[in-house]
């Protein structure tokens, strides 16, 4: 055994006054996601009851296995823009259980401006894709949308990751043998119409679901023909003469249950390429974590505290103890699944770079699935460190993180700054999934750096304008310099405005984000491994 031994004072005033600040974090987050889930107009829920359909939650409840949990994504993407018109982006996606399956959902929330896509819808659809095609996940469309939103079509249409490319996405998951189906629940209108149309199967209800590239009054304005919506594309049509869609449904819920028989006989199996084993609770109790991270992002800790409390048993063989001590490396296991841990203990120096490089590198060759746990200011600067030539030994780090062939997934659980996220697999990496806590911060440098670079580069500019400025004007002449650079950092760098943006795939209550791990990890072992191969390591 090699169980992490803590060294955490329950009692002291700094671990209660963090654990206050923290746990008011995460009720703050659990409330906002809560008004994005379910505060609705009347109207508006009134108007899907009075047709016979279901809330958007209610139809993913209803598809999921009895006891299947839902790992839920970006559920606070666009939060914070377009006057709060679009909470949820007006899209729930997530993965969850169905017929023993591991599958991908993506359903419209009509509810919010008629299931209309704003430029965020189109953004956390994708993520939502490309997590199915890197985990090799069913795709299951829940489809009730009036198609792209017009004030905003500039953003949502012409580009190469706009509303196409949905459709590109699902031509290419089939021909990858990842099965595409789709539920016409609702309106299918325009470009939105390929969705069942491309779905290896689709299902569509009578009365309420329509498929057309032309609505009513479109078809009117463009011909002259007066046509209703069932007459122009109801199931009736689409199931009995154009062969558009494949099932028939009487009711919502019986198209509900259709997805559930088409899933079960996909005849698929998931193939586990890594050894399990039977799942502990860690050692520590993990509500601890509130009392762990400072609530100053610019104070330390030591992060084994923090994995002693996300992985089984607290049991972590840790890799080069005694070398590059600013970063963690080790083996674990959350929830059974093995895993590869590499979390930032501080800078990056030259000697932590290459540690976390040879561990990837093991990683890959054992097959063990990654997780990086991203606190970091960035790499080491000066003359000594450049000179002794960090940035080839982060190359190498960026080298094996961006080729390793093993499921990767990141959690920011401190501040992310600089080339440190890249070599910590930010972003910009294609981890299979990246999380983040409610302290986190992301940004090029922390706002005190910025700041002081700015000020450092413009001083000579701003004090020309004084005429022999006391130490007492210059400061001034400094603090309303600095201050608009540090408020724009503050509110860039919070995580609510990244995950608004979806630069995550969500905020995570740090007591929930060892069950968050295992989920995502799990959706992850559905694909083969790939043959990648390292490029070159500049020696």
């Amino acid at each position: 055994m090699s169980q992490i031994v803590s060294k955490l004072q329950t009692h002291s005033a700094d671990y209660k006054e963090n654990f206050k600040h923290n746990e008011s974090l995460a009720k703050q987050l659990h409330e906002r996601q809560q008004q994005a889930a379910v505060e609705r107009s009347t109207r508006a829920v009134d108007l899907q009851h009075k047709r016979g359909k279901l809330l958007v939650r209610e139809r993913i409840e209803a598809i999921l296995d009895n006891g299947s949990p839902f790992l839920e994504l970006s559920p606070l993407a666009a939060y914070g823009q377009h006057n709060g018109e679009a909470p949820n982006a007006g899209i729930v996606t997530g993965i969850g259980r169905i017929e023993g399956l591991e599958c991908m959902i993506i359903a419209n929330d009509p509810t919010v401006k008629g299931g209309t896509y704003f430029p965020e819808t189109v953004k956390k659809h994708l993520r939502a894709q490309d997590i199915a095609a890197q985990c090799h996940l069913p795709c299951i469309y829940l489809v009730d949308s009036g198609g792209a939103f017009l004030h905003l079509q500039a953003d949502v249409f012409p580009d190469r990751d706009h509303f196409g490319r949905i459709f590109y996405n699902m031509a290419r998951m089939s021909g990858l043998e990842i099965p595409q189906i789709a539920a016409v629940l609702g309106s299918c209108t325009a470009g939105g119409a390929y969705i069942p149309a491309m779905a290896d199967e689709s299902i569509i209800v009578k009365n309420n679901g329509t498929i057309f590239l032309a609505g009513p009054p479109l078809v009117k304005a463009a011909t002259g023909e007066d046509v209703s919506a069932e007459e122009l594309g109801g199931a009736e049509v689409h199931t009995r003469i154009s062969g558009v869609s494949d099932h028939f449904a009487e009711t919502e819920q019986q198209a509900l249950i259709r997805v559930r028989e088409v899933i079960s006989h996909l005849n698929r199996r998931k193939n586990r390429p890594v050894l399990l084993r039977e799942a502990a609770e860690p050692a520590y109790d993990p509500a601890e974590l509130y009392g762990i991270i400072p609530a100053d992002t610019r104070q330390t800790y030591d992060v084994r505290e923090v994995i002693a409390r996300l992985i089984d048993d607290s049991d972590l063989h840790e890799f080069k103890s005694r070398y590059g001590q600013t970063i963690v490396c080790g083996f674990a296991h959350i929830h059974g699944i093995p895993v590869g841990i590499v979390a930032n203990n501080g800078l990056l120096f030259s000697e932590s770079a290459l540690k976390a490089t040879h561990f990837i590198q093991l990683c890959g060759q054992r097959g063990t699935p990654l997780l990086f746990m991203q606190n970091i200011a960035g790499f080491m600067v000066g003359k000594t460190y450049e000179n002794g030539g960090i940035a080839k030994d982060g190359a190498k780090m960026v080298q094996a993180v961006s080729n390793v062939n093993v499921p990767r997934i990141t959690l920011l659980h401190g501040v992310s700054h600089g080339a440190g996220n890249y070599g910590m697999s930010g972003r910009s990496y294609d981890p299979n999934f990246l999380f983040s806590w409610p302290n986190s911060r992301i940004s090029v440098m922390s706002g005190d750096a910025a700041a002081g670079t700015l000020w450092t580069v413009g001083q000579k500019r701003v004090l020309r304008e004084l005429e022999n400025p006391t130490p007492e004007e210059i400061a001034a002449a400094e603090a309303q310099f600095k201050q608009p650079v540090l408020d724009q950092y503050a509110h860039e760098s919070d995580p609510y405005f990244a995950t608004s943006r979806l630069w995550d795939d969500g905020i995570l209550d740090p007591v929930q984000t060892r069950m968050a791990l295992a989920l995502a990890f799990s959706a992850a072992l559905n694909a083969p491994l790939p043959n990648d191969r390292f490029g070159t390591f500049r020696m």
